[in-house]
Parts: C-alpha cells; sequence; structure tokens
C-alpha cells in the first residue's frame, strides 16, 4: 500500500481517537465510535495502533502537544516581539471560544485530571507538555527583559509558571461554569498579569 496512504489512515485515527477522548473522556472512550467515525475495521486500528493505551499516547504526542506547538510554541518562539504574541493569543484564544469548546474544556486539562493520578506514563507525557510550555513561555518573558519590554525584577520562571497554571485555570472554571463569559473574564485578567510585567520604559 501507498506509504502517504498509510500516513493518511493513521492520521484519520488518531484524529477520530482525539475527538473521541475529548468528548469521552479515555477511560470511557469507544473504540466501536472511533471505527464508525473513520469506517475503518477493528483490524486496521490495531495495526497501527496495537491496544487503546498506545493510541491514546500517540493522541498526546501527536494531536494534542502538535496542537500546542502550532497554535502557542511556534508562535512564540519566532516572534519578534514574543510579548506582544503571548499577548495576541492570549486575545486570539478568547475570540475563538465556542459553545462546545467551553462543553469540552481543554483536552491537556481533561486527561490530566483523568489519567495523571491512574497511569505514569500518561502522565510524563502530558508533564512535557507542559514543562514546554512553560519553558516557552519563559524564554519569551527573557527576551522581553532583554528588548527591555519586561522589568528587569520580574522572576521569567515563576512568571512563566503562573501563566501556564492560570491559563488551565481559566479553562477548568469554564467548563465546570459552562461560561463562555467566565472564560473570556478570566483571560482579560491574565492579560492584564502579563501587561503588568510591562516596563515603562520603551523598548530601544
Amino acid at each position: 500500500m501507498d506509504s502517504g496512504l498509510l500516513d493518511q489512515t493513521r492520521d484519520k485515527i488518531l484524529n477520530a481517537a482525539y475527538g473521541e477522548i475529548h468528548r469521552s473522556g479515555f477511560q470511557a472512550a469507544s473504540i466501536a465510535n472511533i471505527l464508525a467515525d473513520t469506517k475503518l475495521t477493528k483490524g486496521a486500528l490495531y495495526h497501527y495502533f496495537p491496544a487503546k493505551r498506545v493510541l491514546g499516547l500517540a493522541v498526546i504526542d501527536e494531536v494534542i502537544q502538535a496542537g500546542f506547538e502550532e497554535m502557542v510554541f511556534r508562535p512564540l518562539r519566532e516572534a519578534e516581539h514574543p510579548v506582544e504574541e503571548l499577548l495576541d493569543i492570549l486575545q486570539r484564544k478568547s475570540e475563538y471560544l465556542n459553545e462546545t469548546t467551553v462543553k469540552l474544556g481543554c483536552p491537556l486539562n481533561n486527561l490530566m485530571q483523568e489519567m495523571s493520578p491512574l497511569d505514569e506514563e500518561f502522565k510524563e507525557r502530558l508533564t512535557r507538555i507542559l514543562k514546554t510550555w512553560q519553558t516557552t513561555v519563559q524564554n519569551a518573558l527573557v527576551q522581553g527583559q532583554r528588548q527591555r519590554q519586561i522589568s528587569a525584577d520580574v522572576d521569567c520562571e515563576a512568571a512563566a509558571l503562573f501563566i501556564v497554571a492560570a491559563w488551565e485555570g481559566c479553562w477548568g472554571v469554564a467548563k465546570n461554569m459552562q461560561s463562555i463569559k467566565t472564560f473570556r473574564l478570566c483571560m482579560a485578567q491574565l492579560r492584564v498579569y502579563v501587561s503588568g510585567l510591562k516596563t515603562t520604559r520603551k523598548a530601544k
């Protein structure tokens, strides 16, 4: 079989599994639903992913982490002015929210709550995303200090940890309250926090 077609089939399974896990959680996720969504046989699915757990770990690495890489990590790494990019990302996340995303919540947060206490490898993969997230934000703030956009007395490591924790907290509270308004209010306050880290001096 053509390698491109094999890759497409694998991607189809991963995307269907991601949707099912996001809707139902990993433990309740139904292989039957994934098969119905992809119109594949169980044998075809297990050719690529020999166990549900293997599929779940692949979803973390290849869908969830890849999504953060595209939407958050790469834009921050590549931005000429990463502090402004961080503020823009926070704004975009608020604007693009809809009823479905609030109802389902953040897939990373959901899996951390569900699986980290139960499975060490799930915990390690999820923690890896969190650490990458924190490091990327920290580096953005450090660059902001070099550009004289962030005050020199800001502890960039601690600030980055708080930003990530607050961001995920916004998701959790909004999901619990099923409220887009709540998410937007929380994210607006997070933008206020980031703006408060900025120096009053203009960058040279």
